[in-house]
């Protein structure tokens, strides 16, 4: 049987924790089958990004066309989209797809890299969040778009109400930046979803807001309602964390694979630990 289709619309991380790489690797982990639209190269490491090059639009838009034209597509997922044209040729692209999207608006790197143009913040907002099932924006996301600062779990039901304003059905603040206890807030409005797991030793973290989109994409294409496909998606991002490893001199990557790793474990009857 044909897994669900999920497709990626991401800019290329080379060192394997972000990106295209980090999405496509979540997706075979989850049990879909990945396709992807690249809408960047990016010279990158463990310590940062040292170049990107944007791809012309009409190269994104045939990627596009091509794999939900012939193949179709259950659920999408954006990431890096640099510029306010390819923003908006995605938002586009992905208003004409019967399919729920997941838009995550990635705006700077773990490493403080900006991936977003100043000048395509407007479009992110009049443009792509308008067709968007879910919006996933961390804390920094959340400031650079509506200009709330999220001091405490006390202001992530402000921060939603404000993305919310631009039109996603529903909105996943991400509360990692805080301290304390990982609390992220899902809302549409009108019910919420707080969700909480403790916050890991560890500091190799690479990839994690792409993980957690492309998780969600993936119970989406399932069918799953959007609370639950939010949860899987919380708890299998934090035993990616759990796992994260050194890789290189700087931040490492989380590790799409440690389910897979835990679940081959109990086939051969060994205690996962």
């Amino acid at each position: 049987m044909t897994p669900p289709l999920v497709l990626t619309v991401a800019g290329s991380d080379s060192g394997g924790g972000a990106g295209i790489q980090a999405d496509l690797k979540t997706m075979l982990a989850l049990g879909t089958h990945g396709m992807s639209v690249l809408t960047a190269v990016t010279a990158q490491n463990s310590l940062g990004v040292h170049g990107a090059w944007e791809l012309p639009v009409e190269a994104v838009r045939a990627q596009y066309r091509s794999v939900v034209d012939d193949i179709g597509v259950q659920a999408v997922k954006t990431g890096m989209l640099s510029s306010a044209e390819l923003v908006e040729a995605v938002a586009e692209l992905i208003g004409g797809t019967d399919a729920p999207a997941v838009v995550d608006p990635v705006g700077v790197s773990k490493h403080g890299d900006a991936l977003l143009a100043a000048s395509a913040l407007d479009s992110v907002r009049t443009e792509l969040l308008p067709v968007a099932t879910v919006a996933t924006p961390n804390l920094d996301e959340v400031a650079q778009l509506t200009g709330v600062r999220v001091e405490s779990d006390a202001d992530l039901r402000r921060a939603a109400a404000a993305v919310l304003e631009y039109g996603p059905r529903w909105v996943l603040i991400k509360g990692g930046h805080l301290a304390g206890d990982a609390v992220d807030l899902l809302t549409d409005g009108s019910e919420e979803h707080w969700l909480r797991a403790a916050r890991l030793d560890n500091r190799h973290t690479h990839g994690t807001g792409c993980t957690l989109a492309s998780a969600v994409a993936c119970g989406l294409a399932k069918g799953q309602p959007v609370p639950e496909a939010v949860a899987a998606a919380k708890e299998y991002v934090t035993g990616a964390i759990a796992a994260g490893f050194a890789l290189g001199g700087g931040i490492g990557p989380v590790d799409h694979g440690w389910a897979l790793e835990r679940d081959h474990g109990r086939a051969l009857g060994r205690d996962p630990g």
